[in-house]
């Protein structure tokens, strides 16, 4: 079992009330959501320390990028 520690969190009471509607377990659901944010905002950095070694992104990479991720997950990225 990974270490945990408890902590307090407060949220809107209609935020809660629709989590649990999702869910029993509002931890793991949390700690769910906080991983992908973690992960967005690390991605994000490295994505940014990439493009001052290098350079922008050009169109066609970002166009290749937005299929290659569409095509990943099934079609449903990159309709932004």
């Amino acid at each position: 079992m990974a270490d945990t520690t408890r902590i307090t969190v407060t949220l809107p009471s209609d935020q809660v009330a629709e989590l649990k509607k999702l869910t029993d377990n509002v931890s793991g659901y949390v700690a769910d959501a906080v991983a992908r944010q973690l992960r967005h905002q690390l991605l994000g950095a490295d994505l940014q320390r990439y493009q001052e070694e290098h350079g922008e992104f050009t169109e066609e990479e970002l166009t290749q990028a937005s299929s290659t991720i569409s095509k990943a997950s099934g079609g449903s990225a990159g309709a932004a």
